[in-house]
């Protein structure tokens, strides 16, 4: 058992329920996103949409989620992650609601473009309040156990992308199955934020527990403090947030993470039409496509534990910047169809790992972890959310498989930026 300043404790079972909610939390995110990510070839035929058009649409979601998760770091200091997860993923059930009818009922790109928004609104503060929980149980548990955690975000996009695959195979209005998706988005997070306690339960300076040791022999219980606090009185939220965006490794932890970040992005919102138009695939095989990106993405992090492990984070780092390019070059040049499914399968391998090490990165000092998590998932998040709508207006121009070669030019910075990755002292 492990006993809080302010009396608060913690079993086994406890942390292992805490840690299996954060999983359901980080699963549903990945369902949401691939649910309409799938549908985007049926959403682009059922608001006859150009490329540059489809790009306008995106943009929409980027500007809810930038918002949000740009005020992510006050939002979470203010509410608590728990709230704020909770809040974010009703907000995303309802917008995929309205996604669905502004396609399917009112077959309005201008309602499809505010369902998308309220998406984003919901995403990006649950998304960082996310990154910060699960850093909280990675610390609770004394192993590294985040990109598992992402794992679980990419188990959620295979199964939305299945799900999608399916729907499109048998002409599911989009309208039905998005709001099915909500349905399950919302009722269950809401349901697994009971068992969060990053708010109360974090760990105390440095020191980690394990959940079959939550004792110290010789002093016995170990305290522990709330997330983003201290021992002394917190420092104003705005100050604390404010002094994240002045610390030189934060930003750089955010840049590595960024071009990451735009490789996962990219594939999630172009993948399905990359292969659907530049390959000559269907709409169903185009959401195969992006279904075997997320799996291989997903055996990335389950394996990324193990890997981190042995080789540290600035190995891997590189590794996963290197790969990412090769994949994405067969891709965009690969003279079969085959082929350009290997490399999507590379191509994941290599985006799989970004977002995890930077989150862990950014909360080795847990009393400065929301507002540095915060911090990276802003800039981050700005190449996920900004990069694809970007990409598309690009893609007006000289094709959506070429515009892609663009993301190797921040995959490179990234592969220079991984000594950043090192654990701080």
């Amino acid at each position: 058992m492990t006993t809080s300043s302010a009396g608060t404790t913690a079993t086994a079972a406890q942390v292992t329920s805490w840690r299996n909610a954060v999983v359901v939390a980080y699963g549903a995110s990945g369902l949401a996103f691939a649910s309409w990510v799938s549908r985007l070839p049926a959403i682009r035929d059922a608001l006859d949409l150009t490329p540059g058009n489809v790009g306008v649409v995106l943009l929409c979601m980027t500007l809810g989620s930038f918002a949000s998760v740009s005020a992510s770091g006050l939002i979470v200091l203010r509410l608590g992650s728990k709230r704020t997860i909770r809040t974010g993923s009703i907000m995303v059930g309802a917008g995929l609601l309205a996604t669905g009818f502004g396609t399917t009922v009112l077959a309005s790109p201008v309602a499809t473009a505010i369902g998308l928004c309220i998406i984003g609104l919901g995403t990006g503060s649950w998304n960082t309040a996310s990154n910060v929980e699960g850093a909280a149980v990675e610390r609770a548990m004394g192993r590294h156990i985040m990109p598992r955690l992402h794992g679980a975000f990419s188990l959620g996009t295979v199964a939305g992308a299945g799900l999608g695959a399916i729907a499109a195979a048998v002409s599911l209005p989009v309208f039905w199955h998005l709001a099915a998706a909500g349905a399950v988005v919302a009722v269950s997070v809401a349901t697994a934020a009971s068992w969060f306690r990053a708010d109360v339960t974090p760990v105390a300076g440095e020191r980690t527990y394990s959940p079959d040791n939550f004792e110290d022999p010789t002093t016995g219980p170990i305290p522990i403090i709330a997330a983003g606090t201290t021992a002394d009185a917190p420092l104003d939220n705005k100050r604390k947030v404010a002094q994240a965006w002045r610390d030189r490794r934060t930003l750089l932890l955010g840049v590595l993470v960024l071009g990451l970040a735009l490789a996962e992005g990219a594939a999630g919102d172009w993948v399905a039409l990359a292969l659907a138009d530049g390959h000559g695939q269907s709409d169903a095989a185009g959401a195969a496509g992006y279904g075997l990106f997320v799996a291989f993405m997903t055996i990335g992090r389950f394996a990324g534990t193990v890997v981190l492990d042995r080789y540290g984070r600035v190995p891997v780092m590189r590794w996963c910047s290197a790969l990412a390019v090769l994949g994405l070059g067969i891709f965009v040049f690969a003279p079969a169809p085959w082929l350009a499914y290997v490399g999507l399968a590379a191509w994941g391998l290599g985006a799989s790992l970004g977002f995890p090490v930077g989150m862990s990165a950014a909360a080795d000092d847990p009393s400065k972890a929301a507002a540095r998590v915060s911090v990276v998932s802003t800039i981050g998040y700005g190449a996920f959310l900004c990069g694809p709508p970007l990409l598309g207006m690009l893609a007006g121009h000289v094709g959506i498989l070429h515009s892609l070669l663009a993301v190797m030019v921040m995959l490179a910075l990234s592969f220079v930026l991984s000594p950043v990755a090192r654990k701080a002292n």
